[in-house]
């Protein structure tokens, strides 16, 4: 079903966000927060402090996860910016817990990602408020000009990102919107679309889960062989290894599958930073 009009789609096309919009109802926000602490009563912490693998790719042994990134409401926002047929590449937890330092320096979402064509379209979907006060994301407009900016693997402290990237080339950054979001609500915004977040100086975690969404012509430029969901249409390009969905939450099988995807992942992540370095070495 439709839901975006025209003019949203057209100005997600020129800036390369856009916000906010509706997607879960007040219970559905309600019930993702209460399954999240429950699911950090299983692991003895706070996705904060538990192994960073736990907030990736939650889908494979979540299955509570699983159907919120197979939402219909968020599916179809999604085929409003990429065609019926979706594949999900990823999904992360974006956690700051209250008055703490945890942000996120400019960057790009395509940098290390290793994904053509540049069609990968992220919804982060607010299970709790993400007002400026808590750290919402801020976002640049590409203004209909897109382009791969020189990043570096920086390895920032208090980053939410785990390779602590950011920006290296000149980027003005005067005139930021701040995509304030309420709990569940949505913003897209596009792979090249600069974007970073601030501290969360507020009383309650900011919670949110970032899914990256494909069209399945898109394709990975590294030589490791990637894994997807298909969630909603065919998948006629077979550019990635299907997943299949977790039966029972953090059964045995799907803790087995998460460690395979959240490890080829990881190796993936790290050739495309050398190759992004690599391919920016001689750029003044």
């Amino acid at each position: 079903m439709k839901v975006l009009t025209e003019e949203q789609v057209l100005r997600y096309r020129e800036n390369g966000y856009l916000f906010p919009i509706p997607a879960l109802n007040p219970s559905e926000a309600v019930s993702g927060l209460a399954n999240l602490e429950r699911v950090e009563a299983k692991l003895g912490a706070p996705l904060t402090s538990a192994e960073r693998k736990y907030r990736h790719a939650s889908y494979t042994y979540l299955p509570w996860v699983d159907a919120l990134v197979r939402h219909p409401r968020i599916l179809d926002v999604i085929e409003d910016i990429i065609g019926p047929d979706i594949l999900v590449f990823t999904a992360t937890f974006f956690i700051k817990e209250s008055a703490t330092k945890t942000f996120a320096a400019w960057h790009q979402d395509a940098t290390y990602f290793g994904l053509q064509p540049y069609e990968h379209v992220t919804a982060w979907v607010a299970l709790s408020d993400a007002s400026k006060q808590a750290g919402c994301m801020d976002v640049l407009s590409f203004k209909g000009a897109q382009r791969q900016m020189r990043h570096t693997a920086a390895g920032l402290e208090n980053s939410i990102n785990a390779a602590g990237q950011v920006i290296v080339d000149s980027l003005d950054d005067s005139n930021p919107i701040s995509m304030e979001l309420s709990a569940g609500e949505l913003s897209l915004h596009h792979t090249l679309c600069p974007h970073r977040s601030g501290p969360n100086r507020s009383p309650h975690r900011r919670v949110g889960l970032g899914i990256s969404y494909i069209p399945p012509h898109v394709r990975t430029t590294g030589p490791t062989r990637m894994h997807a969901s298909l969630v909603r249409g065919a998948d006629n390009c077979g550019n990635f290894e299907l997943l299949p969905s977790p039966q029972e939450e953090m059964s045995a099988d799907a803790l087995a599958v998460h460690a395979m995807v959240h490890a080829r992942y990881r190796e993936y992540h790290v050739e495309q930073q050398n190759r992004h370095a690599k391919e920016f070495a001689n750029v003044a």
